[in-house]
């Protein structure tokens, strides 16, 4: 039976990642911050069958503990700071985790191995956001990155790093750069998911508007639960590598928002939604569209879940837990 350790179980991916991992038969454990995270009874109720640890990306010592105990055949490290919006607000809670966390991990991992540096396969959880300011269309593997948020900056740190320990030390280290990818489990803080709650409430009557930023950024959004198979595909080759994952289509928030009130009956939602500066990022990333062609051809992975299907997907969802909520 292989072994898996997932650190960030907790947030959106780790679930998906952890129930995929299951049916393939393994034996999977998480790492969860905090003795008290309110998250770990949540990650104990829907994954029974995973055992935690309690570790932290800032720790060193409490990730080889994770390591020691869970003696995995991969790592796949998820955990991050992973809000964009916040990460200007505490930059530097956002570089110790995002970007020198994955340092920690990496090198955990080589002390952990030793001499068998080939006994664990490792994956980092790269970001599209690393693009920023693209400097061309679509954006590949090869594409210069120039960050525009410091959780973008954070990524391409953590990036560079594992390609370095596979250069330097033959570790079998991948890097997913994985285009936005939600899912109903998504927080309420994004943009898809705060669209798709929103219009669940406003359509039983629980909220009256919907307070966006800018309309007209696009975003290659895809299904995280297809994205999490494309994680364990990469530690399966004979070779690390690195490796865009995305739909190759564009959507603006705009459409977004369209295609979420429409699923609820609400063609004129103009008069629902409200741009606010507040929203509006420091600094923008305008388009984000990925060429996933290298993960088709080597992986042979492809989405399989559209942009309407997914925000039908999220908006049921939100409809069916408010209703829940209201005693319907």
């Amino acid at each position: 039976m292989p072994t898996a350790l997932i650190t960030g179980i907790t947030g959106q991916d780790g679930p998906y990642l952890a129930e995929f991992l299951l049916s393939k038969g393994y034996d999977v454990h998480g790492v969860v911050r905090g003795q008290n995270n309110p998250k770990r009874d949540l990650v104990r109720e829907l994954l029974p069958d995973v055992r935690l640890h309690t570790g932290d990306l800032t720790d060193m010592s409490s990730l080889i503990r994770a390591l020691r105990d869970s003696d995995p055949d991969e790592v796949y490290n998820l955990g991050a700071v992973s809000f964009v919006a916040y990460s200007w607000e505490n930059a530097h809670i956002t570089t110790d985790v995002t970007a020198k966390g994955v340092l920690t991990m990496l090198e955990a991992v080589r002390l952990h191995t030793g001499d068998d540096l080939g006994h664990i396969r490792f994956y980092q959880a790269s970001s599209s956001e690393m693009f920023g300011k693209v400097q061309e269309t679509p954006q590949h593997e090869r594409t210069l990155l120039w960050p525009r948020s410091p959780y973008g900056v954070s990524k391409v740190f953590g990036h560079y790093m594992t390609i370095n320990y596979r250069e330097s030390y033959g570790m079998h280290a991948s890097s997913g750069i994985l285009f936005n990818h939600e899912s109903p489990r998504r927080g309420p803080e994004f943009v898809t998911r705060k669209v798709s709650r929103a219009v669940a409430r406003i359509k039983l009557g629980l909220q009256d508007e919907l307070v966006l930023g800018n309309l007209d950024a696009h975003r290659d959004w895809g299904f995280a639960g297809d994205y999490v198979e494309a994680m364990w595909l990469m530690l399966q080759q004979d070779q690390g590598d690195d490796y865009v994952i995305a739909t190759g289509e564009t959507h603006s928030i705009r459409e977004l928002v369209d295609v979420a009130f429409r699923r609820v009956g609400l063609d004129d939602w103009d008069r629902f939604v409200r741009q606010d500066p507040a929203f509006m990022r420091p600094a923008e990333v305008d388009h984000l569209v990925g060429d996933a062609s290298k993960a088709r051809e080597i992986l042979g992975w492809k989405p399989r879940v559209g942009f309407a299907e997914l925000v039908h997907m999220m908006v049921d969802s939100d409809l069916a837990e408010q209703q829940r909520l209201l005693g319907r």
